[in-house]
């Protein structure tokens, strides 16, 4: 119908016009899943969906409320496929209500259980601990890293961060919308602080089982009893790989940790999300690099339209040398073979930066007894 409302409502600006009074799709690749027009369409004429019918995406089962598939088990932020700060700290906060709703109901189970066990401290585990003080929740929060962040830690320094404005529960509105990693995570430290919630670091969960109504979970520091779990670990499982010849050489990485220490080399990047084209941005600005960006689809389809743009711009300069529709065949020391269309290329490669995602923490989710599903162009039912 060409409501407007959808157009305000985009919070990129670009994929949605208003043309004499009415929205109209101006830029299709501009659309990077926010959701924000779902909501505002007033005939719910929109669908987000995960996957197409060519590549499937897998996902844990989970209603509305952000329960999974194994009852007491639930999930939020990029575990259930939905990657963005304000959604994920939505989404925590929204599956602690429905945990605490039900606790309410269910007030029996062993007195040295705590209420709710959350598995990672990035946006989505943060917000949750959040929650789970704000409705008085015994609550435990634990985190694999060091350090604060979750799967934002990983990011390159420097990265910009997009999200919208959110309210956290006993801090207030947040009214970020472009940030440094770096700023993120120091906004999150003042959230610990002027919240006093607290977090332990450095604990690895390695197993469970569920007796009765409590889970026992195993961790790096020993059992501990819950009666409702929430996952918001992020896709953390092992890096994706390529399948190839090489992968397993000392100078082949999995992420982009800072660009300042690759002064000087020749870097390949592969991959077509905005992972790999922020990495081969950030490398492209050190003094003497020498940049290939292969992507085995003729174009980018799922970045930001600003990282299309700027992959683009570095290309024209000669800065960046695009390889669209190829694939890496093998890698050695220096170099790596690559084919598309016309044939086999040899590149130099002093470092590879193979960015095409990571797989899902299989074994975490098998040992609280989340099943999966393959989603092929299917909406979730829960955004």
């Amino acid at each position: 119908m060409g409501a407007a409302a959808c157009v305000r409502a985009c919070p990129e600006k670009k994929a949605l016009v208003v043309v004499n009074g009415a929205g109209h799709l101006a830029d299709a690749a501009g659309c990077i899943g926010h959701g924000a027009c779902k909501s505002a369409c007033p005939v719910s004429a929109i669908e987000l969906v995960f996957g197409t019918a060519r590549r499937g995406v897998d996902l844990p089962e989970f209603s509305p409320s952000f329960e999974t598939s194994s009852a007491g088990v639930y999930i939020a932020g990029e575990l259930g496929g939905m990657g963005l700060v304000a959604n994920a700290v939505r989404q925590g906060v929204r599956a602690v209500t429905a945990v605490a709703d039900d606790l309410q109901k269910k007030r029996s189970g062993s007195e040295d259980a705590v209420d709710l066990l959350v598995v990672g401290a990035g946006p989505a585990g943060l917000a949750a601990t959040l929650m789970a003080k704000e409705r008085g929740l015994s609550c435990r929060t634990l985190e694999r890293e060091a350090s604060l962040g979750g799967s934002v830690l990983a990011y390159p320094r420097g990265k910009i961060v997009m999200t919208t404005p959110v309210t956290l529960p006993l801090y207030g509105k947040v009214r970020l919308r472009r940030v440094t990693k770096e700023a993120l995570i120091e906004l999150w430290r003042d959230v610990v602080k002027v919240t006093g919630i607290e977090f332990e670091f450095d604990v690895l969960v390695t197993g469970a089982k569920r007796v009765d109504d409590v889970f026992e979970v195993q961790t790096s520091r020993g059992e501990l009893r819950a009666r409702r779990v929430l996952l918001a670990t992020g896709r953390r499982g092992k890096p994706r790989t390529l399948g190839v010849d090489g992968e397993e050489l000392s100078h082949v990485h999995s992420q982009l940790v800072d660009a300042a220490l690759h002064d000087g080399e020749a870097c390949l990047i592969v991959g077509g999300g905005d992972s790999a084209v922020e990495a081969a941005r950030a490398l492209a600005e050190r003094p003497g690099t020498r940049i290939t960006l292969s992507y085995r689809q003729s174009a980018f389809g799922r970045v930001k339209p600003e990282n299309r743009e700027a992959i683009e711009q570095l290309a024209s300069d000669g800065r960046v040398r695009l390889m669209l529709g190829s694939q890496v065949q093998s890698i050695t020391q220096q170099t790596a073979r690559l084919k598309d269309a016309e044939g086999e290329h040899v590149v130099d490669a002093d470092r590879v930066f193979v960015l095409i995602g990571r797989e899902l923490p299989n074994k975490l989710l098998a040992g609280f007894g989340v099943e999966l599903r393959t989603y092929r162009g299917e909406a979730p039912g829960f955004v």
